[in-house]
């Protein structure tokens, strides 16, 4: 049995490249044996990736999110394009729209998610799509700009109906910590109407930790938590759904099993 954690902040949880090795190994010995470090911020990333450089079961996304609307640099589409050509970089990302934090204002942030849209479409990658009090305008903006190779709605947090629409995209829905709260019932909901094949779990650390380690500060090494959840609700083995995110997780990234 393995897990994919499809989505990690790695340079959110600790600064210390030894820290972050031992968290990547942590994760490793509760059989989460890949996983996609996100670009918590495009200045960053390069950090981090040489951080990283040796775990060669850590793949990494690069893009500019939407808190960094008001300063993504000058060159940032360059230096998206030059990360891409980096070994184990395999989406573009996070990229979105955030209304509940007000980055910038609307239109900055529609601005510069359908220029990531359009370079992820150039450069042929995925997108990692954040979504916070934004699902009409990210949904208006994916029909029209979604790239060929599709994307992630990252920690989804919207409802039954949305994700109906959402499945005539090339869309995956990846789901986070919050689905184990008992409150959560528009994910529980959400999780009735999904096909097995576009699920996708992530530990989304160090944020949203399981139901199981509240109090704690997320770690890759709790998804585990998240998928014995996800297995009860569907009523399917541990081993079974592993074996089903597991392959749907390399299928969207074009890797390997």
């Amino acid at each position: 049995m393995q897990y994919f954690d499809t989505h990690a902040h790695i340079g959110l949880i600790c600064d210390d490249p030894i820290e972050q090795l031992i968290v990547i190994q942590e994760a490793r010995q509760v059989s989460v044996t890949r996983l996609v470090s996100i670009c918590n911020s495009l200045h960053d990333f390069g950090r981090v990736y040489e951080n990283l450089k040796s775990a060669l079961q850590v793949y990494h996304a690069v893009g500019v999110s939407p808190s960094e609307v008001q300063n993504p640099g000058k060159q940032w589409a360059r230096t998206i394009e030059q990360s891409v050509q980096l070994p184990r970089v395999v989406a573009i990302g996070e990229i979105g729209l955030d209304y509940y934090r007000k980055f910038g204002d609307k239109k900055s942030q529609i601005e510069l998610f359908i220029s990531q849209l359009d370079l992820a479409a150039k450069l042929d990658m995925p997108v990692i799509i954040h979504n916070r009090d934004a699902g009409h305008d990210v949904l208006d903006i994916l029909r029209d700009r979604l790239p060929p190779k599709g994307g992630i709605l990252h920690c989804y947090s919207e409802n039954a109906e949305y994700a109906r629409k959402a499945l005539r995209l090339n869309l995956y829905f990846s789901f986070a910590g919050n689905l184990t709260y008992r409150n959560a019932r528009n994910l529980h909901e959400t999780i009735d109407v999904l096909p097995l094949d576009r699920i996708l779990i992530e530990s989304e650390s160090p944020f949203m930790v399981p139901a199981d380690y509240r109090g704690k500060r997320n770690m890759p090494k709790y998804l585990p938590s998240t998928a014995q959840f996800l297995a009860d609700m569907l009523e399917i083995g541990d081993e079974e759904l592993s074996a089903i995110l597991w392959e749907n997780a390399n299928h969207f990234f074009g890797l390997p099993n």
